[in-house]
């Protein structure tokens, strides 16, 4: 098997070696519409608040409004152009802490931010390093509406011995 080196992938900007704990990355902004809210939740979420505007001013949440999921999903979508693209990430083992902590409405306009937390060696993979990241996105009156933390694994540009 081929080693992937800087060499042998020059669209890889960003290797593990590169990400720093304390670095904050902003990784653009995504604004939902009522129909992209309706055809998400029709396929992943059909609660009412998330399909019906008029059912939506019945529930908690007063109007129709995204469901927590398609959060999370336009997240990765800005995670991925801005940043993971260019990037030698290879995945992740999962999340450890997700809260919705704002509804999303049609309209609102979403900025994430990105902060690495911490980062480490894989001692299984000598090829693959592990960071810790928080992601928290707001909406325009800067309200934090998302916040995930978790990890991602990257390929080294230097693998250890």
């Amino acid at each position: 098997m081929t080693a992937i080196t800087p060499e042998l992938s020059p669209h890889i900007k960003v290797w593990w070696e590169d990400l720093t704990v304390g670095e904050v990355r902003d990784l653009g902004t995504i604004s939902p519409t009522a129909d992209e809210i309706v055809a998400f939740a029709s396929q992943f979420d059909p609660q009412p608040f998330h399909l019906d505007p008029e059912a939506a001013k019945h529930s908690v949440f007063g109007a129709l409004c995204a469901s927590g999921w398609h959060t999370c999903a336009m997240a990765m979508r800005l995670m991925v152009t801005n940043f993971l693209h260019e990037s030698s990430s290879l995945g992740s083992p999962g999340l450890e802490n997700l809260k919705w902590l704002k509804p999303v409405y049609p309209g609102d306009v979403l900025r994430l931010q990105h902060t690495v937390t911490d980062k480490r060696a894989m001692s299984s993979r000598p090829d693959v390093g592990l960071v810790r990241t928080v992601w928290e996105m707001f909406n325009q009156h800067g309200d934090k509406v998302l916040h995930m933390e978790g990890y991602g694994m990257f390929r080294r540009r230097e693998p250890a011995a």
